[in-house]
């Protein structure tokens, strides 16, 4: 209520303001309370995969006219989704308001049991949203901006318990994670930044636990909280050991550069050390990110189903490019980093030459490709340069380690960006 009353006391100042409409609406996802009050807008849609419902407008006028508000309630149950919208999607060519008001209930439904376009990688509340708006408005068009704005309840997936000897966990823990983190609607930023996170210290454990035995073993437990945020613990069953210093023969250059990266894809990373392992508890809220589609952006066809990248790396050589390239594919992780060492040195002429390494086609890069890349780029003018077209998995990296690339193709005209 104190949020209408402020933007009804900036209606009566503002001209332009004057007789806006609005809904605000506040969901309890836990309980399914939904708290709203309309100003003049359209009243919520509250959609299931069976039914649709429009809740009644709790009465008041629009912004700056003297109405006064009042706050209604209901109810949204799980596997629902409430459903804001402007007045664009209602008033279409062609369409009353009450026909495209039952129109719109209709293809929202539809959306929500998923018999709209066959789109596999979208949530419910993305189906609800780009669906709805590209099949109403592909058929009418539109003489007004629409919104859409969607909050949908379910019931959480069960939580991930996975126990692997760490010798074949690694790979293992990324895939399980992933999935389990797609049955959550978890966006693509969410599961590409905690993939890496907890590969991390699923590699630590397999390379230090128990290099004496070889019995190094891995727990991973995850959770997600009622309030969006994920707790994954990875614990393993052997000794922690300090980090080795300079002189010292185990000393590498990239010790600790896997718990750093961690800690970037994190908001909260925890480490704790007991007697009987070590446990690397990370903490992240998932969110999504909103879409602003622009009418050219509206396809005219089902949407596709999204190409399966194989869990294999490869190397790729370029020979019809106009400077020294590769392309690499698949997962750069702790099993390809001396592949990857020897194939830079051997591209280089042991660092002698300029190479080009296209890293589009990445769909992982843990700390152990990542160090191999820090070794062999020079800034400026040294003789590895790193291409990574924004968007991509690498990219996502490479700009959270603040490791300088290219964004755009360096061997195409134009400006390329760079980035780090």
């Amino acid at each position: 209520m104190a949020a209408i009353e402020a933007a009804d006391r900036l209606a009566c100042r503002v001209p332009e303001a004057h007789a806006a409409t609005v809904c605000v609406a506040v969901l309890d996802l836990t309980g399914g309370l939904l708290t709203y009050c309309t100003a003049g807008h359209p009243p919520p849609l509250v959609v299931g995969p069976d039914t649709a419902r429009y809740v009644p407008a709790s009465g008041a006028g629009p912004l700056g006219t003297g109405a006064r508000f009042a706050v209604a309630t209901g109810q949204v149950e799980p596997h629902e989704v409430l459903l804001l919208y402007t007045d664009g999607i209602i008033e279409r060519p062609g369409r009353t308001p009450a026909a495209a008001t039952v129109e719109l209930a209709r293809v929202a439904t539809d959306a929500v049991a998923g018999r709209g376009f066959d789109a596999p990688g979208d949530s419910v509340v993305d189906r609800v949203c780009t669906q709805t708006l590209e099949l109403l408005v592909r058929e009418t068009g539109h003489t007004d901006d629409v919104t859409l704005l969607a909050a949908g309840r379910r019931v959480p997936a069960p939580p991930l318990r996975l126990h692997l000897p760490a010798a074949r966990s690694t790979t293992a823990v990324r895939d399980v994670l992933t999935a389990w983190l797609a049955a959550h609607d978890a966006g693509e930023d969410d599961r590409l930044a905690l993939a890496h996170a907890v590969v991390e210290p699923t590699t630590n454990a397999y390379e230090h636990a128990r290099p004496d035995t070889g019995d190094a073993t891995v727990t991973l437990t995850a959770d997600l909280h009622d309030d969006g945020r994920a707790r994954i613990d990875v614990t393993d069953n052997g000794h922690w050991h300090e980090r080795p210093r300079p002189g010292d023969e185990r000393f590498r250059e990239d010790h600790g550069l896997g718990l750093a990266m961690t800690a970037t894809f994190a908001d909260r990373l925890d480490i704790h050390r007991g007697e009987h392992g070590t446990t690397a508890t990370v903490h992240r809220r998932l969110s999504g990110s909103a879409r602003l589609l622009t009418a050219g952006q509206i396809s005219h066809g089902a949407v596709l189903a999204a190409h399966q990248v194989a869990d294999l790396m490869r190397i790729v050589e370029q020979p019809d490019s106009p400077s020294n390239r590769i392309a690499v594919h698949g997962p750069l992780d702790a099993r390809h980093a001396t592949e990857l060492r020897a194939e830079l040195v051997r591209r280089t002429l042991g660092g002698t030459h300029r190479l080009t390494v296209d890293l589009t086609g990445v769909t992982h890069l843990a700390s152990a490709a990542v160090a191999e890349l820090y070794r062999h780029r020079q800034d400026g003018s040294g003789p590895l340069r790193l291409y990574a077209p924004a968007g991509s998995t690498a990219h996502h990296v490479l700009t959270l380690i603040n490791l300088p690339h290219t964004t755009g193709d360096p061997d195409l005209p134009g400006p390329g960006g760079v980035h780090g």
